[in-house]
């Protein structure tokens, strides 16, 4: 490809084209990971912030408000080079890219999906209580659906930043 991209657009301009699209697919897979890992974690937070404990939704908030609060950049030298030197552990450049890089999108995504959630009308939660659902079956069942609808354009939005984050 390399050799192709050469004979098009010069020896120079061929190399750095090749070198940039080998980059992409690394692109492509870190965020990949960030956002099945973030949307994971996310959505876990999601449940716990919406939860009717007080110490899950403790746990959550704080959870979200440290990931929120810490740049990206910040969280990347933080875990890729705090961490090693700090620990004394070996971190992979990979491994630390894509733990900061989850932390980051499951902290913004469950805050996305909270606001979703929250945006269903009141009375849906009602209405499940009032039919003798609990909690896990009216959100399953009622609000989720709901939900999806308001929550996919920010979703999407936020997996732009995520890319351009990578």
């Amino acid at each position: 490809m390399t050799d192709f991209l050469k004979i098009i657009f010069g020896d120079f301009y061929g190399q750095m084209l090749s070198i940039l699209l080998s980059a992409t697919q690394w692109t492509i897979y870190l965020s990949l990971v960030a956002f099945i890992g973030g949307g994971l974690i996310g959505m876990l937070m999601t449940i716990l912030k919406i939860a009717p404990s007080r110490v899950l939704r403790g746990f959550a908030t704080a959870y979200i408000w440290l990931f929120q609060s810490v740049p990206l950049l910040m969280l990347l030298f933080l875990i890729g080079l705090g961490v090693p030197s700090f620990f004394q552990v070996n971190v992979t450049p990979w491994t630390a890219a894509g733990v900061s890089l989850t932390l980051f999108t499951s902290a913004f995504m469950s805050e996305v999906w909270r606001g979703a959630l929250e945006s269903v009308p009141r009375g849906q939660w009602e209405a499940g209580r009032a039919v003798g659902m609990t909690f896990s079956q009216i959100l399953v069942d009622i609000i989720a659906p709901q939900a999806l609808r308001i929550a996919t354009p920010p979703t999407v939005g936020f997996m732009v930043q995520v890319i351009k984050g990578t």
